[in-house]
């Protein structure tokens, strides 16, 4: 295999949420496994957050800590940069403004993790771009009404990848107009996540989630509103446990004490995110001694039957774990009733915990094996990299 010079851009550092800094450890570890040279670099306006403190501003020694310690731990020393651009000056660190420049003009590829990097000039040097979409839906419905940003943004990209394995295909309404959207999930390095061990006992369904984005990125489209929030498809399934016959537990802030209630009596418990937010370590353990995941998926991703799939549930699987979660178009591709279920109605969701539990290592075993199968790391990259041109 040839060495490729490859930086990756995102948000982990002024995110440092655990299930994000997941999302982008995957993409390090596995082009690193891959044999290439590998940089991590933040060069962004956007303020960073710190959840210790749960503030957003223009500090980011909570970010400079994040990536040294990931660095540390992942095999990265030495080849990540962060770049505060909000400020005066632009101060970088880990690497001088000036070798950051010669990064990009020497790179064969930037991938652009979620999107969320600007293309600023520094880094429009790079002459092959690749962005990674996590969330599809929104940029095709942007392009489709004439939205001038992503029209703008879009082209200085070679190749657009989406987790939307439908889009373009005749199983998803989305056009894709002037732009040749390219298939694409979330990498795992699956042994970061493998256990032998069995959960321990009493573990149950889990799952974490934010739980009101505020309807920050609902979409108007051709007459429908696509709604961007879990907690009106979690309302949908409140009964899921108390039909199941089981205990559910969601690592998530309810702040309406009614609301929370009503989880309550049908069987749901909650737990803090907060701790597990901060330390991926924890985050991962709480995945592990879960006995599965029970989850839903976004309203956009559901009825325009996008392909999506959940980075986390793909850690749980890796962790061998079975997923039940709601269908959106993904059982084209993998999955449906062995170690990953995918549910439509209400009476879906009992007979897939039966099913689970009426041979549960065989369930777990699937469940490791669809993620070696379909979401390794090595593979999914390699495949990218290919479609890509390198």
């Amino acid at each position: 295999m040839n060495r490729k010079r490859i930086v990756v851009m995102g948000f982990m550092a002024s995110i440092p949420i655990a299930g994000v800094v997941w999302q982008h450890l995957h993409y390090i570890v596995g082009l690193l496994r891959l044999g290439h040279e590998v940089w991590y670099v933040e060069d962004s306006a956007r303020l960073p957050y710190d959840p210790t403190t749960y503030e957003v501003n223009n500090d980011y020694s909570y970010a400079l800590a994040t990536l040294a310690r990931l660095a540390a731990e992942f095999g990265f020393v030495d080849r990540w940069a962060f770049c505060a651009r909000y400020l005066p000056g632009d101060p970088c660190h880990g690497l001088s403004r000036e070798k950051l420049r010669e990064l990009y003009r020497t790179a064969d590829a930037i991938l652009n993790i979620c999107g969320t990097q600007e293309i600023n000039d520094d880094v429009r040097q790079c002459p092959r771009i690749l962005y990674l979409e996590s969330d599809p839906a929104l940029e095709q419905i942007r392009v489709d009404t004439g939205d001038p940003v992503p029209l703008g943004y879009l082209p200085h990209h070679h190749t657009l990848f989406t987790f939307g394995e439908n889009i373009g295909t005749a199983a998803c309404p989305l056009p894709t107009h002037q732009f040749r959207w390219l298939p694409t999930r979330q990498p795992v390095v699956t042994d970061l996540w493998k256990t032998d061990a069995p959960p321990p006992g009493g573990a149950v369904f889990t799952s974490v989630a934010n739980w009101n984005t505020g309807g920050l990125k609902d979409i108007e489209w051709r007459g429908e509103k696509y709604l961007w929030s879990k907690s009106l498809e979690f309302l949908k399934f409140i009964e899921a446990p108390a039909r199941a016959g089981e205990t559910f537990e969601l690592a998530t802030d309810i702040k309406d004490a009614a609301t929370r209630e009503r989880f309550l009596a049908q069987g749901w418990r909650f737990t803090s995110p907060d701790q597990m937010s901060i330390h991926h370590d924890l985050y991962r353990r709480y995945l592990q001694d879960s006995k599965g995941e029970f989850t839903v998926a976004k309203d956009q991703y559901v009825r325009l039957h996008t392909g999506w799939f959940s980075d986390r549930s793909a850690c749980y699987l890796a962790a061998g774990r079975p997923v039940i979660t709601q269908e959106t178009g993904f059982t084209r591709h993998y999955g449906e009733n062995r170690g990953l279920f995918a549910f439509r109605t209400l009476d879906e969701i009992p007979e897939a915990v039966r099913a689970i539990n009426a041979d549960y290592p065989a369930h777990c075993r699937a469940a490791y094996e669809i993620a070696a199968e379909y979401f390794e790391a090595t593979k999914v990259l390699a495949s990218l990299l290919d479609r890509a041109g390198l």
